[in-house]
């Protein structure tokens, strides 16, 4: 992978920030959504696409290698943080990339004061940081989730396949 690929758009929560304040005077909008992001696939590329199409620029928050490990278990996440924001960085309607330590994004969206805060509906009955987009003016849109495609599904097939034990995959 070319490091132009991505250069530039993995930024630290300040750097974000000061990217939101120069749209913000451009009169764009910034999108903000979060993830794991563990092996990369075509229901996510459907999600990110519903999420840039609700502004002029899109962050993605994405869980660090320890955060991840929190909140799906030991063997996960099978991709390293680096990669997965590498890749990400890389997807043409992803323009930013933020990693997080946390458990829930909740301090980097204050950090970062989206406009727009997207989650899948699966997700409906807790948006973390929806108090924080709201109060700002900002609105919350939920994403249909593509059925059947998710990467616990997608570990799960994988060990199944190769005879190992499928409650590995954890989450």
């Amino acid at each position: 992978m070319d490091s132009s690929d991505f250069e530039g758009r993995i930024l630290d929560a300040a750097a974000m920030r000061a990217e939101r304040d120069r749209l913000h005077a451009e009169g764009k909008k910034l999108v903000f959504t979060n993830g794991c992001f563990d092996i990369l696939h075509a229901g996510h590329v459907t999600y990110l696409q519903f999420a840039r199409a609700q502004g002029d620029a899109l962050c993605i928050g994405l869980n660090s290698d320890e955060s991840v490990r929190r909140a799906k278990g030991p063997s996960r996440p099978v991709v390293a943080q680096e990669h997965r924001a590498k890749l990400l960085a890389c997807l043409r309607f992803v323009d930013y990339v933020v990693v997080f330590d946390e458990d829930e994004p909740r301090d980097l969206i204050a950090r970062i004061l989206p406009d727009v805060l997207v989650k899948g509906r699966d997700w409906a009955h807790y948006v973390s940081g929806r108090d924080v987009v709201e109060a700002a003016g900002g609105r919350v849109a939920l994403a249909d989730m593509v059925p059947g495609l998710s990467t616990t599904a997608i570990v799960r097939r994988i060990l199944e396949t190769s005879g190992t034990d499928a409650k590995s995959a954890q989450k």
